[in-house]
């Protein structure tokens, strides 16, 4: 019977070459296969995304099912009971034959369009740079258009605080030449009353108001040199962001309309976070949007902000102080025309007075002339040759009569009295009459005084009604009171 032997070593004691030799060849063979498979997967590689990792636990043909399975369509229900097949979300080219979204895939070789590809790559870069530059330059021009119409806003308030301000000024004035017209009244007129307690009011009033008018143009005068210092700084930006715009031809409020952003076209405008439109990027130091731009457009904002409310808080005092300086005005004024009115009362009731007394002192006169004509007719003749018979004590029936004793006649004694009680009146009616006179003169002077001191008051209104006028300045009053 035949001995049957293993056909592998049949073959084995078949072959001629070596073992060595053969294993040499065969460990050749291998590493060849390796290599392309290497090589293979290298070249793959390169044409793969860059998150691509082969996950070691899963079969090298299956490798690509795990990994092509999230680019598959997702199978949603609707409503009705059907279903709808969506791409999944993210950025990629989506296959609607295949159902799938597979993601963009990059070269990490260059291709055989890469200098064209470059070229285009740094135009666009360029371009980018360069509408990033343009859009910063029109927000920055913006800016400045917005600062300076603050600024004309700000000069124009800052006139009309400077002229109420001349206005209060010129008051004070007034009220100065107000009082020293009133010290030419006379002395009896120069009791303290109303009107000169309303004049120191007026002072007080018009110094405080005249504190609080410096007060604001200080502060207006300090947010003018912040806004002319923003506009210098925005100024320096857009002209540095407009050296890399020289090709580009298109009008910078345009950009702005079609960026989509209102706060970007008014500062004013406060931002929200649903804003449609174009995005403010980061700052970015060597960007087209550099800090310096985003502190300028910042500063820009807060100074607007703040300038508004500072006009209209000066719009507001510059409006409550020409009211508060009419009312003053007026009051003090009608304070003056009551005191005219009081004293042109008291002069009437004087002259009616004076003209009374006159009366009576005429009356008295001609009633002592009447007196004293009586007392020199009581009296008699001076001389003894110009007595009547019939006045004569030495006539016969007197004699007659004082023959006996105790018969004397008392018409003697009686003349004597009457001439002296006579006396005593005229001297005592005179007396009366230079007491009249003398109150007569008093009262004349009073109603010289009270006219001097209606006049006084009818002048010094004439003067504050024609020197508050808006036609005459500051400096005109100030003459006059020079003067």
């Amino acid at each position: 019977m035949p001995l049957l032997t293993d056909p592998a070593e049949h073959n084995q004691n078949l072959r001629v070459g070596a073992p060595a030799w053969r294993e040499a060849a065969q460990h050749q063979t291998l590493k060849a296969h390796q290599l392309a498979n290497r090589c293979r997967r290298e070249v793959v590689t390169m044409w793969q995304p860059k998150d691509r990792v082969w996950d070691p636990h899963v079969v090298h043909n299956h490798c690509r099912a795990a990994y092509t399975l999230p680019w598959r369509f997702h199978v949603e229900m609707v409503k009705h009971g059907g279903t709808l097949e969506k791409p999944p979300p993210g950025e990629g080219v989506t296959l609607w034959k295949s159902k799938m979204k597979p993601p963009a895939w990059q070269a990490r070789l260059p291709l055989p369009l890469n200098r064209d590809a470059r070229a285009l790559q740094t135009s666009a870069l360029v371009q980018a740079h360069a509408r990033g530059a343009r859009l910063t330059a029109a927000r920055l021009g913006r800016a400045q258009q917005q600062i300076n119409r603050q600024l004309r806003l700000l000069q124009r308030q800052r006139e009309a605080a400077d002229h109420r301000l001349s206005e209060v000024r010129k008051g004070l004035l007034i009220n100065q030449q107000s009082v020293k017209l009133r010290d030419y009244r006379p002395k009896s007129e120069k009791v303290p009353d109303k009107a000169d307690s309303m004049l120191t009011w007026e002072r007080e009033e018009l110094k405080n108001m005249k504190r609080k008018m410096e007060k604001d143009m200080e502060k207006s005068e300090a947010m003018l040199k912040a806004l002319a210092s923003c506009w210098d700084t925005l100024d320096f930006c857009c002209k540095e962001r407009l050296q890399a715009v020289d090709l580009l031809n298109k009008p910078l409020d345009k950009l702005l309309e079609q960026a989509g952003r209102h706060s970007w076209v008014n500062l004013f405008r406060v931002q929200t976070p649903s804003t449609q439109g174009q995005k403010t990027p980061p700052p970015d130091p060597v960007g087209t949007y550099t800090p310096e731009c985003a502190a300028a457009l910042y500063e820009a904002k807060r100074l607007l902000m703040e300038s508004k409310d500072i006009l209209q808080e000066m719009a507001k005092n510059e409006e409550d102080l020409r009211e508060q300086q009419q009312q003053i005005s007026d009051r003090v004024c009608a304070s003056l025309a009551q005191k005219m009115r009081e004293t042109s009362e008291l002069k009437e009731r004087m002259n009616m007075t004076l003209g009374l007394m006159r009366g009576i002192i005429h009356r008295c006169m001609k009633f002592n002339q009447e007196m004293s004509l009586t007392r020199g007719l009581i009296k008699g003749p001076l001389s003894k040759n110009h007595l009547e018979a019939r006045e004569k004590l030495d006539r016969p029936m007197v004699r007659v009569y004082q023959r006996h004793v105790g018969t004397q006649l008392p018409e003697a004694m009686r003349l004597a009295q009457g001439t002296g009680k006579l006396q005593r009146h005229i001297s005592h009616f005179e007396k009366n009459l230079e007491d009249l006179l003398a109150t007569h003169k008093n009262l004349t002077c009073s109603h010289n005084s009270k006219k001097t001191g209606h006049d006084v008051d009818f002048e010094v209104i004439r003067l504050r009604r024609r020197q508050l006028h808006p036609h005459v300045y500051y400096q005109q009053a100030q003459g006059l009171v020079n003067n």
